[in-house]
């Protein structure tokens, strides 16, 4: 059945899940990221025989998660509310640096925001049908229940 509450619950679970896949795509520190792990010693000049099939496995996983989180989210917010959700997150990383908060000094800290914004805008791309109808009471196609007649 399908959930017909909204929580805030919800929405972080969603941000809980995009911040394990983006951060275990890639991140600063390098621990658990299939960039690290899996594709950086391609690059870097190995032979490739460190690239096996498990590795191949984890990537295809890494992908099929990207391409839920991405058509979802493209599909619920459209370029107009990407654009926005971008947007929102610029401005607000751009409000930390201006009082001080956080520093430029440091490209850790741009990587990190980058990141969380990415994961941030995912989740909410998965949330934003709940949270629309929340908000004015309109149903998504999806949400209909077509009955048998």
């Amino acid at each position: 059945m399908a959930v017909t509450r909204f929580k805030t619950q919800h929405f972080l679970i969603r941000f809980g899940l995009a911040l394990v896949l983006v951060f275990a795509t890639y991140n600063p520190l390098g621990l658990l990221s299939y960039y690290h792990w899996a594709l950086a010693p391609l690059f870097g000049g190995a032979d490739g025989a460190s690239f096996d099939v498990f590795k191949a496995l984890v990537g295809l996983i890494l992908i099929v998660g990207w391409t839920i989180f991405i058509r979802s989210t493209q599909r619920s917010l459209g370029a107009f509310g990407l654009a926005l959700a971008t947007a929102f997150f610029v401005l607000l990383f751009w409000l930390f640096f201006d009082r001080g908060w956080l520093s430029l000094d440091n490209p850790d800290v741009i990587t990190w925001l980058v990141l969380i914004a990415i994961a941030g805008i995912m989740a909410l791309g998965m949330s934003w049908s709940h949270i629309r109808r929340r908000l004015s009471g309109q149903l998504d196609v999806d949400d209909v229940e077509e009955h048998d007649s």
